[in-house]
């Protein structure tokens, strides 16, 4: 098996990580899992390596992820791989991540019947307007070659921000109006949500973030307003099967309660900051050792 592709069929646990996914699996387990992979940049320094060497490492680490996620039974998954804001960073490194991700997305490619096997979709969700040509042609191929497999689904955010995505709804239904097609009256929440990128998508359960920040960097603002959050000090690179189940040990101790407050949003028309609370203060920090 190549150590680079996106699918892998083996991963060769310890007995000791192996007892902690059949203890876990008892409990409930988050049907999406939501992940800001931070921390690239910060592990190629302080490895002493090349910042694009760092970022070669996050993506083997978002594969073994991934495998992860397919033994715990996870049916969605949403990686923040692209930022728009990180067309801001210095040319060269810009340039280094788009031939890596166009590099990493042809092997994807080339993994259909992998994809096909384990019935991964793969769904692009972002604004790819302000990629080259070529590449938007090779994310648009990855999602036409998985759009039938429907055991579960990746989505990587790339040229993606929570605002953009917000700003666009908005600017559809704007559109919509301006063609006759509905009215102002008509615009409400579900038609914003039915105008995002992610409109194929479920609600994140668990929603992850490395490096030790504690901001959600404008990724799925809005989707992820009622997601138990979980943030972890070790850098992306380094993160660890144990993190996974940590995070997932944190959604367990409060789902049921997340729940409640979902149906009560649901029916009264939002989840106050009381409410809110307890969860908030357990779920803000509850890292591991990196």
């Amino acid at each position: 098996m190549s150590g680079s592709g996106w699918v892998r069929d083996q991963y060769q646990y310890s007995w000791l990580e192996r007892l902690g996914i059949n203890v876990i699996k008892v409990g409930s387990i988050p049907r999406h899992v939501a992940v800001i992979m931070d921390g690239n940049r910060r592990f190629a320094k302080q490895s002493g390596v090349a910042t694009i060497q760092g970022h070669s490492k996050g993506f083997e680490k978002l594969a073994e992820t991934l495998q992860w996620c397919r033994e715990l039974g996870v049916k969605e998954v949403t990686v923040y791989a692209f930022s728009i804001e990180n067309f801001k960073r210095d040319e060269k490194e810009v340039k280094a991540l788009l031939d890596l991700a166009k590099e990493k997305f042809k092997v994807l490619i080339s993994e259909e019947e992998k994809l096909k096997k384990h019935g991964v979709r793969v769904k692009i969700i972002g604004n790819i307007s302000y990629l080259p040509e070529d590449m938007q042609d090779i994310v648009r191929k990855a999602e036409k070659i998985t759009e039938n497999n429907s055991e579960s689904t990746l989505n990587v955010a790339f040229s993606y921000t929570s605002r953009e995505e917000i700003t666009h709804a908005v600017s559809e239904a704007c559109k919509m109006v301006d063609k006759d097609d509905l009215k102002p009256a008509d615009i409400d929440q579900d038609l914003l949500e039915r105008l995002m990128y992610t409109n194929h998508s479920s609600e994140p359960d668990l929603l992850i973030r490395t490096s030790g920040e504690t901001r959600l960097s404008d990724f799925l603002l809005w989707q992820a307003s009622n997601s138990i959050t979980y943030f972890t000090p070790v850098l992306w690179p380094e993160f660890s099967i144990w993190q996974l189940l940590v995070g997932v040990f944190l959604y367990q101790r409060h789902h049921s309660s997340l729940d409640k407050l979902r149906q009560a949003g649901g029916e009264k028309g939002g989840v106050s900051d009381c409410q809110m609370g307890q969860i908030e203060q357990d779920s803000a920090v509850a890292g591991v050792p990196g």
